[in-house]
C-alpha cells in the first residue's frame, strides 16, 4: 500500500504574507514529522498524532503552544483523533494545564471507554495517566496575548459580538502501509470565546473524521457552522460513494457554504489520494503524497 499524510495549520485571514510563508513551512515540517514514521512502517496514528505534536508546538498556530485566549484571557483548547480501522476516537475540550492536547485526546481513546473528556476532568484524567502539568503561561505567546488586549479594548469580548474564526487551528490525515487512514484535529478555539465554549474540533464527524473503508478528514474554520453541517462525515460519506479526495473536500466547502461558514478540510482517501478545499482567504497545508513527492502552500 502508498503512504501519504496532508497537514493544515488553519484557514481564514493570514496576514502579513510573512505569517503565511511561515505557518506554511510550520506545515512541512509536520508532514515531513508524520512521513518519517509512515517511512518506517509506523502506523498513521502515529503519524497523525506526531504532526500534530509539531504544530501545537510551534507558536505560529492557534494550537498548544500560540492558543488563543477566551474573554477570561486564559487558554482552553480542543482536540480529537480518530483511528479509520477501528472507528475508535478520543477527544479533549476546554482543557488547560498541558502542553499538547493531542496527547490526551489518544490517551481517552486507548485508556479509557469514554470519546470526549471535557474541562477539569481532561485534566486530572491527563494527571492520572501521567501527563505532566504545563503552567498556561508557557502556552500564551506574545502574539496571542496582544490579540486578546487589543479585542477586550476594542469591546470585542463580550458575549453579543459575533465571534469570527480565528486561523490557526491544526490538523493532519495519515495513510500508512497496512491500508490504515487517521486523522487528528488541534485548536485553541475563537479569540475571546466564552469559558466553556468547544467547537468542531473535538467532535467526532465534525472536526474530525476517519474511515479505513472511506478515508480521513480533518476541517478548520468557524466552528458553530462546521458542527452544523457535520462537516467531516459528510466529506467522508461522499468518498465512501465514490468521489475523489478532491471532489469530496469541494463538496464539503459547499456545504458549509449553506450556513454561511468560513473554513476547509484536508483529506486522503483510501488510495493514497490527497484533497483540499476552502472558501477562506487563505488555508495554510503541507503534504508528502503516495510518490513521496512533497509541498506547501496558504494560497486559497
Amino acid at each position: 500500500m502508498p503512504t501519504a499524510i496532508l497537514v493544515h495549520g488553519g484557514a481564514g485571514a493570514i496576514f502579513p504574507d510573512d505569517r503565511a510563508h511561515a505557518c506554511a513551512r510550520g506545515c512541512l515540517e509536520a508532514a515531513r514529522a508524520g512521513h518519517r514514521i509512515l517511512a518506517a512502517g509506523g502506523t498513521a496514528i502515529d503519524a497523525a498524532v506526531a504532526a500534530c505534536v509539531a504544530l501545537e508546538d510551534d507558536p505560529s498556530f492557534n494550537a498548544g503552544t500560540g492558543s488563543t485566549l477566551n474573554a477570561d484571557g486564559e487558554v482552553e483548547m480542543d482536540a480529537c483523533l480518530m483511528d479509520g480501522a477501528s472507528l475508535r476516537a478520543g477527544a479533549v475540550a476546554a482543557l488547560s494545564g498541558v502542553r499538547n492536547p493531542i496527547l490526551v485526546a489518544r490517551l481517552v481513546m486507548e485508556r479509557s471507554s469514554h470519546v470526549l473528556l471535557a474541562g477539569d476532568g481532561a485534566a486530572r484524567f491527563a494527571r492520572a495517566h501521567g501527563v505532566a502539568p504545563w503552567p498556561s503561561a508557557l502556552l500564551v505567546t506574545e502574539r496571542a496575548l496582544e490579540r486578546w488586549r487589543k479585542e477586550r479594548e476594542g469591546g470585542s469580548c463580550a458575549a453579543a459580538e459575533p465571534w469570527q474564526p480565528t486561523p490557526g487551528t491544526v490538523g493532519a490525515v495519515a495513510l500508512d502501509a497496512r491500508g490504515h487512514v487517521a486523522a487528528a484535529t488541534s485548536t485553541g478555539g475563537i479569540l475571546c470565546k466564552l469559558p466553556g465554549r468547544v467547537g468542531d474540533s473535538p467532535i467526532p464527524g465534525a472536526g474530525t473524521y476517519a474511515d479505513d473503508g472511506a478515508g480521513a478528514v480533518s476541517a478548520t474554520g468557524h466552528g458553530e457552522a462546521i458542527l452544523r453541517v457535520v462537516l467531516a462525515k459528510h466529506v467522508t460519506d461522499r468518498l465512501a460513494a465514490g468521489m475523489t479526495a478532491q471532489a469530496a473536500a469541494e463538496s464539503g466547502v459547499r456545504e458549509l457554504a449553506r450556513v454561511g461558514g468560513e473554513g476547509g478540510v484536508i483529506v486522503v482517501d483510501r488510495h493514497g489520494g490527497l484533497g483540499m478545499a476552502t472558501n477562506a482567504p487563505r488555508m495554510s497545508r503541507a503534504w508528502i503524497d503516495a510518490s513521496g513527492s512533497e509541498g506547501c502552500a496558504f494560497e486559497a
